[in-house]
């Protein structure tokens, strides 16, 4: 772990890195970023869950006022979304502190993020945005409501706003990903404040480190916004797949590493 005022910097030039890579492969970068802090910031469980959910309430501001200058909102897909993962991450909040506050298994449920969402990445192509159109399959409001509850929850459990797992099932279901992507986005925001403030609320009857590690969220949240503005800026020169898989890999490398961990 870096020592006092060193850890600041880490986490800052960390979070612009992973953002740099996250983003061309269209992931969030608090998804590593966790990781990263367990192994190499020490930051404490479970308050490395609300320092996470910081990260996305100080770097995804600057993407959402991209896509409101492009007059793209999210509109009706971003409150069905909102409606289910806000309940969603307060529950996950109060679970993680209350019946998962010790590491091993929360590194079974890391594990069980990351895994998933790495063979993802690996296995499927990027969407062409000039390629054919494929048939929408909506998903009914009503199931997206409870799916966007239990990704919520998810969310709240381990330290991201849900928009990286709601994404990719969107997306596959028909709709565009210029829809998908503000949507997604906007949900994320706002869970993710409901979520620090959850966890913070909580610490106040809690023993141990429960809120939120505040300088080392900022600084990770400050690092994640420039890493996003570059990751997108370069996105075009890169080649999809190959940095699709490539991210992929490296997410599925994590998670078998947190498994073996649990497990062990």
């Amino acid at each position: 772990m870096p020592g006092t005022g060193w850890t600041e910097i880490v986490a800052l030039v960390a979070a612009y890195v992973v953002a740099v890579l996250a983003t061309p492969a269209g992931i969030s970068g608090a998804v590593l970023l966790l990781p990263f802090q367990v192994s190499v910031l020490g930051t404490p469980s479970p308050a490395v869950t609300p320092t996470n959910l910081l990260y996305n309430v100080v770097a995804t501001p600057g993407a959402l006022y991209r896509y409101w200058r492009q007059h793209q909102a999210g509109g009706r897909l971003a409150l069905v979304l909102i409606a289910g993962t806000l309940p969603g991450v307060i529950a996950g909040s109060v679970i993680r502190v209350e019946l998962l506050p010790g590491p091993r298994v929360f590194d079974l449920v890391v594990a069980a993020v990351l895994m998933p969402l790495g063979i993802w990445l690996a296995l499927t192509r990027p969407s062409r945005p000039d390629g054919p159109d494929r048939p929408a399959r909506l998903i009914p409001v009503p199931v997206l409501v409870t799916l966007a509850a239990v990704v919520g929850c998810v969310g709240g459990i381990y330290g991201i706003g849900g928009g990286s797992i709601l994404a990719p099932i969107l997306i596959g279901s028909g709709r565009r990903p210029a829809e998908v992507a503000p949507a997604a986005l906007a949900s994320t925001f706002v869970t993710s404040v409901a979520g620090v403030i959850t966890f913070t609320i909580l610490s106040i009857h809690q023993h141990g480190s429960v809120a939120p590690d505040w300088p080392t969220g900022l600084a990770l949240g400050a690092g994640g916004l420039a890493g996003a503005y570059t990751g997108a800026r370069i996105q075009s020169r890169l080649p999809d797949l190959l940095t699709r898989r490539l991210v992929g890999i490296l997410v599925v490398a994590i998670g078998a590493r947190y498994l073996w961990s649990g497990l062990s």
